[in-house]
Order: C-alpha cells, then structure tokens, then sequence
C-alpha cells in the first residue's frame, strides 16, 4: 500500500449549500468528505413585506383620494382616476406580496434528512422529510441533517505498538454510523468537531487492541471479530446521538524488515506444507498398498475360514452320524438286553408260578400221602391183627394220657413184634410162631418205614 493510501483517512464536515445542492452534498460530499450536515443557504428575506407594505399604502392613499375627491367638477375627476390607479396598484402588491410569502415559506425535506426548525434562532423542533410551509416570518430551517444513511469512516492508525513494542506500520479501521438524533448531534457536538472526536476514539481502541496482540500474529486482526470495539465506540458517542452499526480491520501493514522476516517464514511453511503433502502423498500410497496386503490378506484368511468351517461342518456330520450309529447299535443292545431281560423275567416268572404250582401240588400230594399213609396204617394194622398168633397190645400212654400214632412209634411198634412173637433176628434164627404172618408184617413195617421216609422228604 502507497504512503498516500496509508495516511487517507475519512473527514467529517458540515457545508453551507443552497436548497438545490443538498441531495448532491449528502449522497457524495467534495473531494473525498463526508457532509452529514449541511447549513441551507436561504435566498429569501423579508423582501416579500415591501410589495405587502407598498400594496397597503396604496390602498390607504386611494381611501384618502376618494375622501378628497368628494366635490365636484375636473379635480374631482382627477382625485378619482388615482384613487382608482392606487386601488389598482394596492391590490396588485397586496396579491404579490401575500404570493411572494407563500412561495417563500414553503420548504421540501429531502428524504432520508431531518430539518432542525429554529424561530428567532432558538431550536423549535425537527421537521420529518416532505413539503412543510413556514408562514412565521422569522422561522428557518438552519441544519439538514443525514439521519437514515449508514455514513461510512475510515480511520488508519499510523506506527501503532504491538505486545513486543513492535510499530506496525499502519492499521486501518472501516467502520458505519448513523445520527439517531439529529438535534443531540447539531447541539452538542457537531460535524467538524464529531470528526476529531470520532478519529480519537478510533486510535484509542485501535492502539488498545494493537498492544493486545503479539507482532507475529498481527496478521490474524484482519478480520477479526471486533465486536468489543464496536460495543466501545458506540458507548463513547451515544450521548452525542450516534449510533456505530459495524467495524472491522480491512488491513494491517507491518514494518519492512519484519515484512521481510515474514516472508521468509511464509516460504518456509509454504516449504513445509508442500514437504507435508509431498510425505502425506507417499505416506498415503504405502496405506493404500499396505492395505490392499490386508485387504488380500483377508481374502485369504476368509477363504480359509471357510475351509476351516466346510472341515468343522463334515466332522460334526461325521461324528453326528457315528453318534447316530453307536446310538442305533446301543438302541438295538439295549432292546436286545430289555428283551432277554424281559424273556428272563418272563422265564424267571413262569418257572416261580410252577414252582408255586409245583410247592401247590406237593402240599396237595402230602396231603393225599398222609391219607394213603393213614390208610396203609390200618391196612397193616389189620393184617397184623388178623395174621398175628396173639394180640400184643402196646401202652404208649404218656403222663398226659395221650395216644402217640406217629410213623416212629409204628416203626418202633414194627420192629418189636417180631422179637416179642418169634420172628427171625439178626442172626436168621426162625420164630417159633408160624412163618406166612412174620413176613407179612415185616413187609408191612417196611412199607410203613418207606412211607414214613418219602413224607419226610
């Protein structure tokens, strides 16, 4: 940026300007200022009451001519044609002077602008924009002031400190504001004195924001949220009646040599940045390749899963089906154990029913062999006494006076008959008795022992 770029700074200026000029002055200004007031330059006097004054003297020297004129004869003629001639010319200034009047009263607010209305130079109100008609001789409109058009200001700081005491060359602040009270603004303060006043604020805030940031990043103001500042200044000149609607830093210019040391910091980030891309492209091919070797990795992992999965599958249908096989065979041992189990028990089952059967008819056969024997008894007992020489009666009385026919009182009853009736003994001696009845009673005691023996068993 040029020193004349630099050092160009925004100026706020108030101009005396005839009716016709004020839309020119305030959308533009002259030579680069700002004219947010502008002091109308009013043509019209009181020369408006000299044709009113002139009209009515007319008219009363018209009225003193008729009263003259009451007579007769040339004079009397002669007062009336200039009674006539000053009617006339009364009422021809009159009508003027009243026209002159209105059209000079009659004032046209630009929009946009406010008018301040004073009457005998004291402040009587504001005048909105649009036709108003002035008929009080000594009101005027003495300042238009811009109240609706955001005015813009530029204000570069010159040799402005950082945080390490570092002057920066220069740094430009752009900021908006607009009068929000037209009368506040003209009585206080005014243009030419806003204009100092708004240029010192601007350097305070700008030098107090500069000392805030370090000489490295001085850079980073452009743009920056200035938020704060706008916040400042509008605290600072509100109570002159205005407003700051927006500010930022457009430009900050460093010293030559620091300039230069930037420079050289750029090119070697700039320096860095490509080795950084150049590392970030290979770094990101050796990715791509490293992951297309996971990628293939995977595929063959996956394959092999699969492998490995087929593999499990078949060995659990394998060992399924050997489970199904080696349960079908114990299925069939352990039917075969139930059903020889089964024809066991079964067996086992008829075999004890026989033998209950069996045990049933042996109780019912030792019955019946208890008859026979009975009956064998008193066969024998009556062949015996039929076949014996004499009767040998046996006292088997016991204490209780009870008859024993038990088998071995019989068998022992057997055994003696012999002895006692002349039987063979042991050593084969014969009896003395005859033969035909010792025999047949010791076939009848043997049948009796035998009998005596199987009921035993």
């Amino acid at each position: 940026m040029s020193s004349a770029g630099i050092n160009r700074r925004s100026v706020i200026t108030e101009q005396v300007a005839p009716w016709s000029e004020i839309p020119q002055l305030l959308r533009g200004g002259e030579a680069g200022t700002l004219v947010p007031v502008i002091i109308p330059r009013h043509r019209q006097k009181l020369w408006w009451m000299l044709p009113l004054w002139a009209g009515l003297f007319a008219l009363l020297s018209g009225v003193m001519l008729t009263v003259q004129g009451g007579g007769g004869g040339a004079a009397a003629l002669a007062y009336g044609s200039l009674a006539v001639t000053a009617y006339v010319a009364g009422v021809v200034l009159v009508l003027g002077g009243a026209l002159w009047w209105w059209r000079s009263s009659i004032v046209e607010i630009e929009q946009g602008t406010n008018g301040i209305l004073t009457r005998y130079g004291a402040i009587s109100r504001t005048l909105d924009p649009g036709r108003h008609y002035l008929w009080h001789p000594w009101s005027r409109v003495d300042f238009v002031v811009d109240t609706a058009t955001e005015i813009p200001y530029s204000a570069p700081v010159v040799a402005c400190p950082t945080h390490e005491n570092v002057p920066l060359r220069a740094i430009e602040f752009f900021l908006k504001f607009r009068i929000t009270d037209a009368v506040l603004f003209v009585r206080t303060i005014g243009a030419g004195n806003f204009d100092l006043v708004l240029s010192a604020a601007v350097q305070d805030a700008i030098r107090q924001r500069g000392r805030m940031v370090h000489t490295e990043r001085a850079y980073d103001l452009r743009g920056s949220d200035v938020h704060d500042m706008q916040e400042l200044l509008t605290r600072q000149l509100s109570r002159y009646g205005v407003r700051i609607t927006g500010c930022n830093i457009p430009d900050v210019q460093l010293p030559a040599q620091y300039q230069q040391h930037l420079a050289t910091r750029e090119r070697v980030a700039k320096e860095a940045t490509a080795y950084e891309q150049e590392w970030g492209l290979t770094r990101k091919r050796r990715i791509d390749s490293l992951q297309m070797d996971i990628e293939r990795a995977k595929k063959v992992r996956d394959a092999r899963i699969v492998e490995v999965k087929a593999a499990l599958n078949k060995a659990r249908e394998d060992v399924a089906q050997l489970l199904e096989e080696q349960e079908t065979d114990a299925q069939k041992v352990r039917f075969e154990i139930e059903t020889r189990g089964r024809s066991g028990l079964i067996s086992a089952e008829n075999e004890a029913r026989a033998q209950r059967r069996l045990a049933q008819a042996y109780r019912d056969n030792r019955a019946v062999l208890q008859y026979e024997l009975a009956r064998r008894r008193l066969e024998v007992g009556a062949q015996l006494a039929g076949n014996a020489p004499q009767p040998v009666v046996v006292r088997t009385d016991g204490a209780n006076g009870g008859g024993d026919t038990s088998a071995l009182s019989t068998l022992l009853t057997a055994q003696l008959l012999p002895s006692m009736q002349g039987l063979p003994n042991g050593n084969g001696a014969a009896p003395r008795g005859g033969g035909n009845g010792g025999r047949a009673a010791a076939k009848a005691a043997q049948a009796a022992v035998d009998a005596a023996a199987q009921l035993n068993d």
